[in-house]
């Protein structure tokens, strides 16, 4: 896919996630891979939801060179040990939406054992320390989590996942933010949410009884 398509795509990703709360006003970045050592990413300061052709820089993912009026996102360090850390990665999504930021804010723990999504796209989840945005502690932090992990919580500050593709990496952004929302939502109702059994969860990744499991090898593009 070319740039000026992978832009596109991810525009439609922006207004997207706008619309449905998994982001807001310009918290947030994304970016796409277009070949194996190019990546496009939002500009720095870009409003999420009204972004256009032009919003994006070209990055070369081995060295974090890149060219051009606009200024990448601060957040290129975490994009970069992504694409660097896993060949699978097409897309990466970075945002804080309401309910998946506030447990990032607490010592709540995300279980994946729920429901048919919860553990097809929440199987892998990790967390790191608060490091300050766009720093080059954050960048690594990251990026050793995305070794074991296809989202990784930032604490105190929000989320950032990747998949293969725009629409399965949106997927895996919305059910993020379903889950956290029922699990504040049991909390506050007195709710205990029961879990699949061990042997059930294994059961369904294995039998790809929803979707076929990923051996997440390949680079994908938007």
């Amino acid at each position: 896919m070319t740039a000026l398509a992978a832009e596109h795509r991810l525009i439609e990703v922006g207004r997207s996630m706008i619309t449905n709360g998994l982001a807001w006003g310009t918290s947030g970045n994304f970016s796409a891979l277009v070949d194996a050592d190019t990546m496009i990413l939002s500009a720095s300061g870009t409003s999420l939801g009204t972004m256009r052709p032009g919003d994006f820089v070209t990055v070369r993912v081995s060295d974090g060179h890149w060219e051009g009026t606009r200024k990448p996102s601060k957040e290129l360090p975490m994009h970069r040990a992504i694409y660097r850390q896993r060949s699978d990665a097409g897309v990466v999504l970075h945002s804080s939406p309401h309910y998946t930021t506030l447990i990032a804010c607490s010592d709540e723990t995300i279980p994946s054992e729920l429901f048919i999504e919860t553990m097809y796209y929440l199987e892998r989840i990790a967390w790191v320390d608060y490091s300050h945005p766009g720093s080059d502690e954050l960048g690594e932090s990251v990026g050793l989590a995305a070794a074991s992990a296809e989202i990784v919580m930032m604490r105190n500050h929000g989320v950032i996942l990747f998949d293969k593709t725009c629409d399965e990496a949106l997927l895996r952004l919305q059910t993020l933010e379903m889950t956290c929302k029922m699990l504040v939502d049991a909390r506050a109702a007195g709710i205990a949410l029961k879990k699949l059994p061990t042997h059930i969860v294994h059961e369904f990744l294995h039998s790809g009884r929803y979707k076929p499991r990923q051996p997440w090898h390949a680079r994908a593009t938007c």
